[in-house]
């Protein structure tokens, strides 16, 4: 009688034990793998945030995205001043009140507003973008409105190659775009790809550049894009689904607003 109550009282304390430490360890997993999920999708949003209207591009069945990162942006002088003084010029190739000439290729002008990150005159192969709708007609990604930034004389302009851009921006607005940036789910990995060149078709994957990881253990994910429209904003749907060695799953789901006001 004795033995047989050891082993019950055995048998109990067992699973008073044994229960509590496995929950526990589930949890431990789960909690890695959202972690996990969770970071590599804050990272994915602070670039999307930072996305050239109209750049968002997805391929491969959903699971490739790229955009364009906007270093930098501001507002361009559209009108010259009435001052004789200031219409002397900071441009020396536009001294037209160094205003952004949309009717011949210019190289020069003020801008009107305060640069945050980017110093016009140390530059590092930045493009200059106006108005990009994302189309035949001004597409970064082509060329037809994006030019090469080069060095200012002073920290109030910016200069660029030659260029005739197509279409003025009605809020006049410019954007400094320092890199492509792609993210791409291969090999249960998600791996993020920047610093390569800008090109009309989609990659994939960027040549001339190694894919950082940003996350491990990647089951499946999925990128949507709905680029919304002149009253609505962009929205980017990111799936990603995450399983560990002991088939402990998690999936999260993130939704992005892209400003696609160009």
């Amino acid at each position: 009688m004795v033995i047989v109550i050891v082993g019950i009282l055995a048998t109990m304390t067992t699973d008073i034990i044994t229960l509590p430490v496995k929950s526990y360890l589930d949890l431990q997993r789960r909690t890695t793998l959202v972690d996990t999920a969770e970071l590599a999708l804050r990272r994915m949003q602070r670039d999307i945030r930072r996305a050239l209207p109209n750049s968002v591009r997805i391929t491969d069945n959903g699971k490739t995205l790229e955009l364009l990162h906007v270093e930098d942006g501001g507002r361009y002088r559209a009108k010259a001043n009435g001052s004789a003084a200031a219409n002397a010029g900071l441009c020396a190739t536009n001294p037209a009140g160094d205003i952004l000439d949309f009717s011949l290729n210019d190289t020069c002008f003020e801008v009107m507003s305060t640069l945050k990150v980017f110093t016009p005159q140390v530059t590092a192969g930045q493009s200059l973008v106006v108005y990009n709708l994302g189309n035949t007609t001004a597409d970064a990604y082509t060329g037809s409105n994006r030019a090469t930034v080069i060095n200012s004389g002073n920290a109030k302009t910016i200069s660029f190659n030659a260029f005739k851009f197509p279409f003025n921006s009605p809020q006049q607005r410019f954007f400094i775009v320092d890199s492509p940036i792609t993210y791409r789910c291969i090999n249960n990995q998600l791996l993020r790809y920047s610093g390569y060149a800008i090109t009309a078709s989609q990659s994939n994957p960027p040549t001339g550049v190694t894919g950082q990881v940003q996350a491990n253990k990647i089951a499946s994910c999925k990128f949507s894009y709905d680029p919304g429209n002149s009253s609505r904003s962009g929205l980017v749907t990111l799936e990603m689904t995450l399983t560990d060695a002991m088939n402990e799953s998690i999936q999260l789901v993130e939704q992005v607003h892209v400003d696609n006001v160009p």
